[in-house]
């Protein structure tokens, strides 16, 4: 191989290796909603977190938290900066990303950034022991 054939190569692969990760970890915010309905059963022990006001629990791509006696609300779990999972604060009722410091409030709007944009909210109802997500 010539050596001006080889730096060709090396260049277009340099390349494809610079701008492969952003196109892998492109999303849109369709990708991280949940297919039809996402239903959680609160009985459920993956779920016992939710016995409490204040708690929270993570099914897929979605956090879960009881905000009082039979109100929930469900967020897309994944920081809109970079794709790290939140978590949520009770006594700040505040969802902080550990990566990079982003704050979110309880409605899924930016605090504090890097991230730009709110985490995707859903419409949670109950019926029973049954949380229905959409």
């Amino acid at each position: 191989m010539e050596r001006k054939d080889f730096l060709q190569k090396f260049a277009v692969g340099g390349s494809i290796l610079l701008t492969a990760p952003i196109l892998f970890n492109a999303c849109s915010e369709d990708d991280m909603e949940p297919a039809g309905k996402t239903t959680i059963d609160l009985g459920n022990s993956s779920f016992a977190a939710l016995q409490d006001i204040g708690g929270f629990a993570y099914s897929g791509d979605i956090i879960i938290i009881r905000t009082g006696e039979s109100t929930y609300i469900a967020l897309s779990k994944i920081c809109t900066h970079q794709g790290c999972t939140v978590s949520y604060n009770s006594s700040t009722n505040q969802l902080p990303c550990p990566c990079h410091g982003s704050l979110y409030a309880i409605s899924g709007a930016v605090v504090n950034g890097p991230a730009e944009n709110a985490l995707k909210a859903y419409t949670v109802s109950k019926a029973g022991n049954i949380l229905t997500i959409s």
